[in-house]
């Protein structure tokens, strides 16, 4: 399996983790305190970490580290976005495609060679 693609599927399902880990407390958690929220979040981030690290110990082997930056934005804004949306119910704004033709000028930027 070719690095990159190695190193993107770890950085999706590192941000599933990440993303249920920082977010997912507002929705099923909203009524507990803030603490048991953030211990049941670095539960989640553990998870996270476990596919993060490696991730990006693998990627640096192919890409530089500015790209491996600009590859887990984009990845983040992959995973958020559906996530808003979809489990949190929220509505999806031309704020998001503004956000998204920013990270596309990123990428462009940073992989152009």
């Amino acid at each position: 399996m070719p690095v990159v693609l190695k190193t993107s599927l770890l950085l999706v399902a590192s941000n599933l983790f990440m993303t249920f880990a920082w977010y997912g407390h507002l929705k099923n958690l909203a009524v507990r305190p803030w603490y048991i929220a953030a211990f049941i979040s670095w539960g989640i981030a553990l998870f996270e970490y476990l596919l993060q690290v490696p991730a990006n110990r693998i990627g640096n082997t192919a890409l530089t580290l500015p790209q491996l930056k600009i590859l887990q934005e984009v990845i983040t804004l992959s995973v958020f976005v559906p996530f808003a949306v979809f489990y949190m119910d929220r509505s999806i704004s031309w704020n998001f495609l503004w956000a998204g033709l920013c990270i596309v000028g990123a990428v462009y930027f940073i992989f152009r060679g």
